[in-house]
């Protein structure tokens, strides 16, 4: 875990350190620091985006799940619908938000560097690079890892944890920390079911539950779109929700 690693320390929240290399003895308390100071960052994200009534969802998994192709999914299925806005979370390159901005979306690409994970301080930032009086809908594609991502809120009013059918049907019980913090687990790829043998969408969901988790286990598949239609219906109930939460806050 990035408590363990030193990579809870990002460009987003290195200025919080004290000047020179903390020792040995000060490690721990140091990254405890910086993890309080995430909390504190992500109650402000939060709140800043409930004051402009924007509705934020955490995507989490492993590289290569299809997350970005489920967002162009998304994007294509909600169009003129809901206004949408996606932050993307890679180490280099800007490509991932390229493949966003062509679909029409605004996409403000955060390159970490070596952290293999958001924080709350880099999804600050991006988020004073978007225009939020016009989104209704914040889309969060985290860096790809079924570790660390769990451990820092992002601001977030939901997670989303993918696992891909090529990956194996036992990610779950694996990472129990990523797929633990989750709301929803997407089985995505969906479409190489008939393809590659040895996956079974029910372990996934028995997994999940040996957790003590309630959440939902779908499938989807951004390439046929089987699934996407309860998937954007989750997104429309996330949105409505939070939109009800701001308005009732300004009365």
């Amino acid at each position: 875990m990035c408590e363990h690693c030193g990579c809870t320390v990002t460009g987003g929240n290195a200025h919080l350190l004290e000047a020179g290399t903390p020792g040995a003895s000060r490690t721990v308390e140091v990254l405890e620091g910086l993890l309080a100071a995430n909390d504190r960052a992500a109650a402000h994200n939060r709140a800043h985006l409930a004051r402009h009534g924007v509705a934020a969802v955490n995507l989490m998994s492993a590289p290569g799940s299809g997350k970005t192709a489920l967002l162009e999914a998304t994007i294509e299925a909600l169009a003129g619908e809901l206004r949408i806005a996606v932050v993307e979370g890679d180490l280099a390159t800007e490509k991932d938000a390229e493949r966003i901005r062509a679909r029409g979306v605004p996409a403000v690409q955060i390159a970490t560097g070596t952290a293999c994970h958001l924080d709350a301080h880099l999804v600050h930032r991006a988020l004073h690079e978007l225009d939020l009086a016009a989104v209704d809908l914040l889309l969060i594609e985290n860096v790809g890892n079924l570790v660390c991502p769990a451990a820092f809120d992002l601001g977030q009013h939901r997670s989303v944890a993918l696992v891909s059918v090529p990956e194996g049907d036992d990610k779950p019980a694996k990472y129990p920390v990523l797929f633990r913090a989750a709301d929803l687990v997407l089985v995505s790829k969906c479409d190489l079911l008939g393809v590659l043998d040895g996956f079974d969408p029910a372990a996934v969901e028995r997994h999940v539950r040996a957790l003590a988790s309630a959440a939902p286990v779908w499938r989807v598949s951004a390439r046929t779109g089987e699934g996407l239609g309860r998937w954007c219906g989750w997104l429309r109930a996330l949105v409505a929700e939070v939109h009800a939460g701001a308005a009732a806050a300004t009365r």
